[in-house]
């Protein structure tokens, strides 16, 4: 249900930048996924929320659009959490792009455990039992972040 997922992400984003953040992705995301896959649940999620789903259950949403199952999914949006700040950290620290890679490449079996507890989140139903760990300062650097007058991402 990803009405109750979107409310289930608002729940566990105490920051309301990165909840802004997360909804403007999340339209971002639809955009290219209706152009990619139109399908119905995409277009009724978006009259839904027009303001943008949270991104990860856009996501969710895109990846079943595209014929992908929950652990499709579940891998997609486990490297993205990933994958998105190794690739900032490689453009603002000036880290060697494949030492970088190569820590994702370790990662990798932490990855499969989270999505596959996602996914098997999904196939029962229980947004509670999505994994959800928490990371208070990263909420507490996004606010902050979010009063600069030059910002360096949006998330």
């Amino acid at each position: 249900d990803p009405y109750a997922l979107d409310a289930a992400a608002d729940a566990r984003t105490p920051s309301p930048a990165l909840r802004a953040t997360a909804r403007k992705l999340g339209r971002q995301l639809m955009r290219a996924a209706r152009a990619a896959w139109p399908h119905p649940e995409l277009d009724a999620l978006a009259a839904a929320f027009p303001r943008g789903a949270h991104q990860p259950v856009v996501l969710g949403v895109t990846a079943r659009a595209a014929g992908l199952g929950p652990e499709d999914a579940a891998h997609c949006a486990a490297y993205e959490t990933v994958g998105g700040p190794a690739t900032a950290a490689v453009r603002l620290l000036g880290l060697d792009p494949y030492q970088a890679t190569a820590v994702l490449a370790r990662l990798a079996p932490d990855m499969d455990r989270v999505a596959e507890r996602a996914a098997t989140a999904a196939r029962e139903g229980d947004p509670d039992a999505l994994p959800a760990a928490s990371a208070p300062l990263l909420d507490i650097t996004a606010e902050q972040h979010a009063t600069w007058p030059v910002r360096l991402f949006a998330s």
